[in-house]
């Protein structure tokens, strides 16, 4: 409850779909859920290589953005989205060191 549909696409594995969203004008691809997930950390959360290349493809998305306490570097990991985290890892913008609010970093997480 309080996905945005193109969260939802992507945190559900429906690449078409987060295609063909990705393609409106009017579609915010950082906007977060009501609890604060973007597309990309629901995407990166569930293991959908697809969604996450698409949205990572794109300028006007952060992948170092937070939810409330994680990043999509820290969740992929946690729960073993190994193909997700190679993606992550393999771009020059982020941060694997950035810790989440009680100060885990993802190479703990993924220890």
């Amino acid at each position: 409850m309080g996905d945005t549909p193109l969260g939802w696409a992507a945190g559900n594995g429906h690449d078409g779909v987060v295609k063909l969203l990705l393609g409106r004008h009017d579609i915010d691809p950082g906007k977060p859920s009501e609890a604060g997930q973007t597309p990309l950390l629901q995407a990166a959360r569930n293991g959908h290589e697809g969604a996450v290349k698409m949205l990572l493809g794109r300028d006007d998305v952060n992948p170092n953005k937070p939810d409330r306490y994680e990043t999509s570097l820290f969740l992929a990991p946690y729960n073993g989205r190994e193909g997700v985290v190679k993606m992550l890892l393999g771009r020059h913008d982020i941060n694997p060191d950035q810790p989440i609010e009680d100060g885990q970093t993802p190479l703990l997480c993924a220890a």
